[in-house]
């Protein structure tokens, strides 16, 4: 079911198998893509209807029913049990809590005769895409709203595909009311990432659109990139799980299971320096991968792209890692503190037996928007400064400039740009 492949034997191998996804391949999907975001640009809310009617099998009659009601927000939350209801608001507070120790601050570095500084400012608006029926995710609102909310966003919009019913799943609902959102529009697809970054004549657009979406989402929001700002491309998950003997074969095959759970196409890694914890894992896969009510999907993941690899040592194991540049990264090991200077490209670490990667997805704060398909060795988890942004701020005081102007002259003269050379040399031309 998922291949044990040693390193030092088989090293390209091993490579080929963890670096097979195409995942960020969009071709094709793109003609289909470039169509919606072409008529939902044109044409407005007609095609945005249209297209919802067509792809999520609703009917509604103009873009105002589209958006969610206090009503039906009310209806939600009567949907939540008080347990549930309980569960998020603390998740919503520990999300909180780590991204507000995120938050910068402006300053200013003020001298004789010159200031250089930066100013910090929210994005004024952003739309949060949510996906909904069985990929409905609700943890990812919080994830997603939570630090636009710290950074100061004014406006927050969430956006998800509605039922047949007409109605948008409750629990992303009462996560987006909870949260803070303003605006809650059951649209989804394509249409809505469309709808978000050019606008309708219902729909106001944004200037910034973060949140998973499946392929035909992720390959929208790059395609409007430019006119909107985005978080990320992601792909399907993975997760790279370190063990050594002191690991507990049970845990990390459940640990690589609640990923492969996810998408037929999810990548999960174990790479381990003892031979029996490697067959114990691929043992207790196929037990525990039997249980599962996404058994199939999981089934395919591990099939098509789990692998175990026997590594000579954890420092191999941690090489490895860095070259995968995983989303998910759990260190199963005695002395996971120590492995983690080794550590370089993942989106997320995990460290010791007690810390498995749902801890992350729901609980603990770090926010679970990551990087995925080895981007993770350029891109960040989302956070605050996702929704904020920078100005310069500079100032000379005439005797500041006198003392350098020339030196900027010649500098913008060495480039071929006169007029730049002249803006300075304007201001002394007495002196020359």
């Amino acid at each position: 079911m998922i291949p044990i492949i040693d390193w030092q034997a088989a090293p390209q191998a091993v490579k080929e198998r963890l670096t097979g996804r195409s995942q960020l391949n969009f071709d094709a999907v793109r003609g289909v893509v470039n169509e919606v975001l072409s008529n939902i640009r044109q044409r407005g809310d007609e095609a945005l209807l249209e297209y919802t009617a067509k792809f999520d099998g609703v009917q509604f009659p103009d873009g105002a029913a589209m958006r969610i009601t206090q009503e039906e927000i009310d209806q939600a939350y009567a949907q939540v049990d008080a347990d549930m209801l309980r569960r998020l608001r603390a998740a919503r507070d520990n999300i909180r809590a780590f991204h507000e120790k995120q938050m910068q601050k402006t300053w200013m570095d003020i001298g004789p005769g010159k200031t250089l500084g930066q100013l910090v400012r929210p994005i004024a608006s952003v739309g949060v895409y949510v996906p909904g029926g069985t990929a409905a995710y609700p943890s990812s609102v919080l994830m997603n709203i939570m630090p636009a909310k710290v950074a100061g966003v004014e406006r927050i919009v969430m956006v998800t595909p509605p039922g047949k019913d007409g109605k948008a799943n409750p629990l992303s609902v009462v996560c987006a009311a909870e949260a803070g959102a303003n605006e809650m529009i059951k649209m989804g697809g394509a249409q809505a990432v469309a709808a978000l970054a050019f606008g309708t004549q219902s729909i106001e657009k944004v200037d910034k659109i973060t949140g998973p979406g499946n392929i035909y989402v992720a390959n929208a929001k790059r395609e409007v990139y430019g006119y909107v700002g985005i978080d990320m491309i992601a792909g399907p998950s993975e997760v790279m799980v370190i063990a050594d003997a002191s690991a507990t074969p049970r845990y990390v095959a459940a640990d690589l299971l609640s990923q492969a759970e996810h998408d037929a196409l999810s990548a999960v890694i174990l790479a381990t320096d003892s031979m029996a914890i490697a067959q114990g894992v691929a043992q207790e896969l196929e037990r525990q991968l039997s249980t599962l009510s996404r058994k199939e999907i999981a089934g395919k993941s591990l099939s098509t792209y789990g692998t175990i690899v026997v590594v000579p040592d954890l420092k191999a194991a941690a090489a490895l890692a860095n070259e995968v540049a995983p989303e998910h990264l759990e260190l199963c090991v005695s002395a996971p503190f120590e492995l983690l200077g080794q550590i370089r490209n993942a989106g997320a670490i995990f460290l010791g037996h007690y810390t498995p990667e749902p801890v992350g997805d729901y609980w603990a704060g770090p926010n679970h928007v990551l990087p995925t398909s080895g981007t993770a060795r350029f891109f960040s988890p989302l956070s605050v400064e996702d929704f904020l942004k920078k100005s310069s701020v500079l100032y000379y005081s005439r005797e500041e400039l006198a003392s350098c102007w020339q030196d900027i002259s010649q500098f913008a003269r060495g480039e071929g740009l006169d007029a730049h050379a002249r803006a300075v040399e304007l201001r002394f031309e007495e002196e020359k």
